[in-house]
């Protein structure tokens, strides 16, 4: 095990070089991490092969992470804050998932009505287009530091887009076992999914909160911080391995249930503190899930994407940004929320193969010809998506004028400081010609 942590550290300074090298010319490092991940991957070089993406060890690293990559979304969500857009929000999250969510079951309907195939296979596809994957645009927020209206929109949208998600794909595949073996799992288990993570969530964020709203230092709070991570990671991955048989809680819903709640206990200067503090740890953890997700990516299936990617990709696209764009004018959201939010929407390939793993496993005794239609597709979309999406989410960002926002402001002060220089100067140059 030592030489697969040694090996994974290797693999994530790798990842940061490539990001680093990405950023030269004008491209997200997230970027760089998800080439990284498809690279080394089992379907390159294979150094992060499937022995150890399928351990023990690795899964539960990647468990922390999901808990920690929820302090980006769970630190931001303070209840004075949300009750302003809270409606807002909700508006705009089910819009842009049942856009997307609708468009595709439409289009895949029309296709396999002219193929003989079964309806219900396009809304298998419809409920796994309707996710969105928050880590890519997160990863942007992190390295660009954006802020505004977008960026404010985009992070407590991505909790709530997680939980429609599950609600809707739980759903159809309960409907779809039902109809292809004459039995499926009982309904509670979907609120089940939610509400447990939540609860969980909550309580170890309460917990916490006695600790990490005392005054303390950097290396004091970056310590704190992970301890608790790691209480609240070990309580989800317990609950997950020996508890629950019939499914898996979603960790980075716990982990933002974890966060939200500790964060609306402490005062705004102290969440300012630990959020600045746990900012290189955040991004790191980012690292991780980014390769993570790039190394299941088989590259050689941009060559192989046929009809059905190509529609399921350009359905899932006009979905959300059109659904999105309904949504911030129904709400009266910011221009730029009707303009660009749904471009930061588009990443999606960690949550979709979560589903399609799940959709196959369903599906390969009942009907595998249909299972591997659901895996062929998804597979290829999964690659030429995230790629394009990534792209197109930081474009987002920026047209929404939300990039480096913090830069951008340094810059202005500090040309705000040269110019008040350069006019003292001028100022006791004519003051000593006066002299003279």
């Amino acid at each position: 095990m030592l030489k697969e942590l040694i090996l994974l550290c290797i693999f994530i300074c790798i990842g940061m070089m490539i990001g680093k090298l990405v950023t030269k010319i004008k491209l997200p490092a997230i970027l760089g991490w998800l080439l990284t991940g498809m690279m080394i991957g089992p379907y390159a070089l294979g150094w992060l092969n499937n022995d150890i993406l399928d351990s023990s060890w690795f899964h539960i690293i990647i468990n922390i992470g999901e808990i920690t990559a929820g302090l980006m979304i769970g630190t931001e969500l303070i209840w004075k804050e949300i009750k302003k857009s809270g409606k807002q929000i909700l508006t705009i999250c089910l819009t842009e998932a049942f856009g997307a969510f609708i468009l595709v079951s439409l289009a895949f309907s029309v296709i396999f009505m002219f193929m003989d195939i079964p309806v219900y296979l396009s809304v298998v596809f419809g409920s796994i287009a309707l996710a969105t994957a928050p880590a890519p645009s997160l990863s942007i927020v992190n390295e660009y530091n954006t802020k505004g209206a977008v960026t404010k929109t985009l992070i407590p949208l991505a909790a709530l887009d997680d939980i429609v998600a599950i609600v809707v794909f739980f759903s159809v595949i309960g409907l779809v076992t039902s109809i292809t073996s004459g039995g499926g799992s009982p309904l509670y288990y979907i609120p089940l999914m939610i509400i447990i993570p939540i609860i969980l969530g909550c309580l170890t964020g309460f917990l916490s909160s006695f600790i990490l709203k005392k005054e303390m230092n950097k290396k004091a709070t970056i310590l704190s911080v992970l301890g608790c991570i790691l209480v609240t990671a070990s309580i989800g991955i317990f609950i997950n391995s020996y508890v629950l048989t019939e499914f898996s809680i979603n960790l980075m819903i716990m982990g933002t249930a974890f966060a939200a709640t500790f964060s609306n206990l402490m005062s705004k200067e102290r969440l300012h503190q630990l959020v600045d503090d746990t900012k290189p740890m955040v991004a790191l953890t980012m690292v991780i899930l980014i390769i993570n997700l790039g190394a299941p990516l088989d590259y050689s299936l941009i060559l192989g994407a046929g009809l059905f990617t190509a529609i399921y990709i350009i359905a899932r696209a006009i979905g959300k940004l059109g659904g999105s764009y309904i949504g911030a004018v129904i709400s009266k959201a910011p221009t730029t929320v009707k303009k660009y939010l749904g471009l930061t929407l588009l990443p999606h390939s960690g949550v979709s193969l979560i589903f399609t793993g799940i959709a196959v496993n369903t599906l390969i005794k009942p009907a595998p010809e249909y299972a591997q239609i659901i895996q062929g597709t998804i597979a290829a979309a999964a690659v030429i998506n995230e790629i394009i999406a990534v792209i197109l989410a930081k474009q987002g960002f920026k047209l929404a004028g939300e990039l480096n926002h913090g830069a951008e402001k340094d810059d202005i002060q500090q040309d705000f400081i040269s110019e008040e220089v350069s006019t003292n100067n001028r100022q006791e140059q004519v003051s000593s010609k006066v002299t003279i």
